[in-house]
């Protein structure tokens, strides 16, 4: 894990050794925690990405990739590390930083939300480790960032 800079942003590894890359930002009109950003993101209805997660579990399974099932709905009060918040192990968190990791023998995620003052960042970064990596990553890497998109548009309706 690695911390870009001076912000409260980690990464897997240097940008330039990561197959992927992306970090999006909204201002939001409150101060809010990584985690409340987390519960806001997941409580919203989100048909299409629930649709995108039993795809990716059904074709995925057939080479040995777990099935994650999506997020579930419902507000986690507090998180430490090493637990989980659904798939994802929390690698690190502190009150402006969620780093949260999914790790298999096809790729290393991690997915790192951040707040300060008003704003938020999710970023993501992969290391792919194999040919069934980098084939995952071609349609997953084009929908991650109209999802992340997508969020952070409701986030800042809902705040």
């Amino acid at each position: 894990m690695i911390r870009l800079s001076e912000e409260n942003v980690y990464v897997l590894a240097p940008i330039e050794e990561l197959q992927y890359f992306d970090s999006q930002s909204a201002q939001i009109t409150s101060k809010v925690s990584p985690l409340e950003v987390w519960n806001t993101i997941v409580n919203h209805e989100q048909p299409l990405l629930k649709a995108a997660f039993w795809v990716r579990d059904q074709i995925s399974s057939l080479f040995g990739v777990k099935k994650i099932g999506g997020f579930r709905r419902g507000v986690t009060e507090k998180v430490r590390e090493g637990e989980y918040l659904d798939f994802f192990l929390v690698e690190y968190v502190d009150d402006t930083t969620l780093v949260l990791t999914e790790r298999d023998r096809h790729l290393d995620v991690m997915t790192c939300v951040s707040t300060d003052s008003n704003q938020v960042v999710i970023t993501s970064s992969v290391k792919i480790h194999n040919w069934f990596g980098h084939a995952y990553m071609v349609p997953v890497g084009i929908a991650h960032k109209w999802i992340v998109r997508g969020m952070l548009k409701r986030l800042q309706n809902a705040y």
